[in-house]
């Protein structure tokens, strides 16, 4: 199980959640993903992404400036491609 971390900060949307969705073809089951960000609307935006993956969002923490997602890549799971949305 490898752990890559993801340094957003200072990216304002919808970049979090694009280099969030573009990161995780790359990883294995059972890796896990630490996303680290600033924009307020990560907090909706990544977990509706991870909804869509099938993957799984072990731990979110905010402090006063930085979200932290830790998203594990589940088996079977897959980002979604916009070309495949109506």
């Amino acid at each position: 199980m490898a752990k890559t971390v993801l340094d957003l900060t200072g990216l304002k949307c919808p970049l979090p959640v694009l280099k969030t969705r573009k990161a995780l073809p790359s990883l294995q089951a059972g890796d896990l993903l630490e996303v680290r960000c600033t924009d307020p609307m990560a907090l909706i935006d990544i977990p509706v992404l991870i909804g869509e993956t099938g993957d799984r969002i072990t731990s979110s923490e905010r402090s006063d400036e930085v979200i932290v997602f830790v998203i594990e890549k589940c088996a079977g799971s897959s980002a979604v491609d916009d070309s495949m949305r109506e």
